[in-house]
């Protein structure tokens, strides 16, 4: 058994001498080392041997196992260097040919039209003012004049989050940017609670509504909120601020008008169409046929809201106005489904 050990590791260390590749390389290892290989059938024979013998083999098995090994290694070293050096030679590489470009990152197409929008009101005079997307009840609903008994306060129109310490005031993840007004009027009230300085500010922000999910309405949706509060603000103002922001967003030629409607926190209050720009007013797919495209609402801010804001109603007047980022992107590139702008589908981003 000395002799064969002897004689199966002199065997394998000469053929491998002849290996110069991975595939021949792992066939040697099979060969010589791998299970069915006659030093692997030593080992399983050594219970066959007598106690004298037993040892004496096996120590010699496990020299002849180590030194095949240490060869493989060795020889394994050899065929990879071999290997890189055939790679470089065959596989030239020019350093100096430019590099791949990296494709560069752009801007949600909501989010482009959102600052667009604040650029304009910043433009205006309008100062970005930020507020909580988690609400209680009173900031959202209560400060802001809307009744116990509203639509919009039930459970299946709103996301509410706990009962809280109050069962008449809930917390709830709000439904619109006006819970800012409040804060934005205390805030400034804070300062100088007697004369409340004026105030003149654009609160952006993400909204949650419990709605179903069509083409032109989502569960979550960006809106931009517009506030201005002093002395002897008028409707008119009102109307020529938002019209002069109608012809900065969609061109200097854009009509605008505006039309009655109701809301809790504004009175009087309205709704600005803005002439369809696809058909120019006479009447399309886009703009229903009627030639007009509804884009936000607006009104002067109600007596009680300005009361809870900290603002005395009998001396200071304000106006305020909402409108939605995705809304004016859809209306500007002719986007006809609200879905995509959450969808994440890089051939619809990649457009903007």
């Amino acid at each position: 058994m000395l002799v064969k050990l002897d004689e199966i590791q002199s065997t394998a260390l000469e053929a491998l001498e002849s290996v110069h590749d991975d595939d021949t390389l792992q066939a040697w290892r099979v060969t010589y080392t791998g299970r069915s290989s006659a030093l692997m059938q030593v080992f399983s024979g050594l219970g066959a041997l007598s106690k004298e013998e037993r040892p004496l083999v096996g120590q010699k098995a496990n020299k002849v196992k180590l030194a095949l090994e240490a060869a493989y290694s060795e020889r394994n070293l050899l065929v990879q260097e071999a290997n890189l050096k055939r790679s470089l030679v065959s596989e030239h590489l020019d350093v100096t040919l430019p590099g791949r470009p990296l494709r560069g990152g752009r801007l949600h197409p909501a989010t482009q039209t959102l600052r667009r929008m604040l650029g304009i009101l910043a433009d205006m005079g309008f100062q970005v003012f930020t507020s909580n997307e988690v609400e209680t009840d009173e900031y959202n609903f209560q400060n802001l004049n809307f009744p116990p008994d509203h639509p919009a306060r039930e459970m299946q129109d709103s996301f509410y989050v706990e009962a809280g310490e109050r069962a008449d005031n809930p917390v709830l993840m709000r439904t619109h940017t006006s819970p800012g007004q409040i804060r934005a009027m205390r805030a400034a009230a804070a300062t100088n609670p007697e004369f409340p300085p004026p105030i003149r500010i654009a609160l952006p922000g993400m909204c949650f509504r419990y709605e179903q999910i069509t083409a032109r309405s989502e569960v979550q949706f960006n809106q931009v909120e517009g506030l201005a509060v002093g002395r002897n603000i008028t409707f008119s103002d009102l109307k020529g601020t938002l019209s002069d922001f109608a012809r900065r967003m969609f061109g200097q030629n854009a009509r605008t008008r505006f039309r009655a409607q109701h809301f809790p926190f504004t009175e009087p209050s309205a709704e600005m169409d803005v002439e369809c720009f696809v058909c120019g007013g006479g009447g399309c797919q886009v703009c229903k046929q009627a030639g007009w495209l509804e884009i936000l609402g607006c009104g002067m801010v109600h007596p009680i809201v300005l009361q809870n804001g900290g603002y005395d109603p009998t001396v200071y007047t304000g106006f305020a106005f909402g409108m939605g980022p995705e809304r004016m992107a859809m209306l500007r590139h002719k986007i006809e489904d609200i879905r995509y702008f959450w969808g994440n589908d890089v051939k619809f981003l990649e457009q903007f």
